[in-house]
């Protein structure tokens, strides 16, 4: 599934050190592949360790991990919301894509200037939330202009939730708000919501670049963006940007950890960075595992057995029968499928079984 995270930020940032590092991921990753659709998109390999362990105990003939999409999108300047510098194009790949990874700059370096003359993260974000919000509001107000009068002169139930919902929407943009801080309780009001496909109403993760000492526990421009997103519904994460470009420079995994274990971190913040990003997205992975292959797949967090059996092929959710699931845990722990089935712990499931994080699946159908 063709779900993509884009990195966003300032100019001068880190964010284009950070998306090498990311296309560069396959040395972290064993010899799973990184491609490049096009020259600013990249498919990353998701680090997992599971994955690596059913490999080793049935020592497939080929291995398919779990990727994620990650696209690199031109820095943003003030002004972008009407077009200054490259604000049209870079507004457009932002509404294209699932999920922001919004970098800061969180480092200081005197040999790297500031579009703004200073270290700041927040106000950073500040520049591009107003950027996203502007536009957000736009696309709002020509909404409700087209709304708002069926709505309160009509009997028309729809258009007075949609102009409900529009209404909260521009009452938290007017306030400086992100459109995700606004939550609705309805079915109908959430698919419409989304529907909008809002800028600001997009799931985002702060990336916070910090200099090596930092690597860490972070300095006082991280502590700046965690109190700054503190009501809001996102996550922060640090990496070090240039240290994530010195380590993808090793040559061999060993190299690597020692390297990691010197600054004190036990694995790559692009390894962390990549898994947040599955996250972001509400992506989990089941597995199909045998001599044969072992590969992960990727499903919608809460999608049904049916659902997740069409991911490998459309006839399998059509002639769904059941699905035959074991737990990764028990999979471990008893040897594999054989021990598994001896001690009477693989289970049979029907359509309204909901799918977790981490089931091996084998799947029945008939066409």
């Amino acid at each position: 599934m063709a779900l993509q995270c884009g990195i966003v930020g300032l100019p001068n940032v880190g964010k284009s050190t950070l998306f090498n590092c990311l296309s560069n991921a396959k040395a972290q990753s064993a010899n799973f592949p990184f491609c490049t659709i096009e020259p600013n998109v990249g498919v990353i390999t998701v680090p997992d360790e599971r994955l690596n362990k059913l490999v080793e105990m049935c020592n497939p003939r080929s291995v398919v991990p779990a990727t994620v999409e990650i696209v690199d999108i031109a820095g943003l300047v003030k002004g972008a919301s009407k077009g200054e510098g490259l604000g049209n194009k870079f507004l457009a790949n932002i509404r294209e894509t699932d999920a922001i990874l919004h970098v800061l700059r969180c480092f200081d370096d005197d040999n790297i200037t500031h579009v703004d003359g200073s270290v700041d993260p927040v106000r950073d974000k500040e520049i591009i939330d107003y950027e996203l919000q502007l536009k957000d509001l736009e696309t709002i107000e020509s909404r409700i202009a087209r709304t708002q009068k069926q709505a309160q002169t009509g009997g028309d139930k729809i258009a007075k939730m949609q102009y409900e919902v529009l209404r909260q929407f521009k009452e938290a943009l007017d306030q400086g708000k992100p459109a995700r801080s606004v939550k609705f309780e309805t079915v109908d009001e959430q698919k419409y919501a989304k529907e909008l496909f809002l800028l600001t109403n997009k799931p985002v993760l702060y990336v916070c670049n910090v200099d090596d000492a930092s690597a860490v526990n972070g300095n006082k421009y991280v502590d700046a963006v965690r109190d700054a997103v503190k009501d809001e519904d996102a996550q922060i994460l640090i990496v070090a940007a240039q240290t994530e470009s010195d380590i993808a420079e090793l040559d061999t995994w060993e190299e690597r950890q020692e390297f990691l274990a010197e600054i004190g971190l036990q694995e790559s913040g692009v390894s962390r960075l990549i898994r947040a990003a599955y996250a972001l997205l509400d992506l989990q992975t089941y597995f199909t595992a045998g001599e044969d292959e072992v590969r992960a797949w990727t499903f919608m967090r809460g999608s049904k057995a049916p659902q997740c059996a069409g991911i490998i092929h459309t006839d399998f959710e059509k002639g769904f029968i059941r699905a035959e699931v074991i737990k990764y845990d028990d999979y471990v722990s008893l040897g594999g499928e054989a021990g598994v089935k001896e001690a009477g712990k693989l289970s049979v499931e029907g359509k309204e079984y909901v799918v977790q994080d981490g089931d091996i699946m084998h799947f029945r159908f008939n066409v």
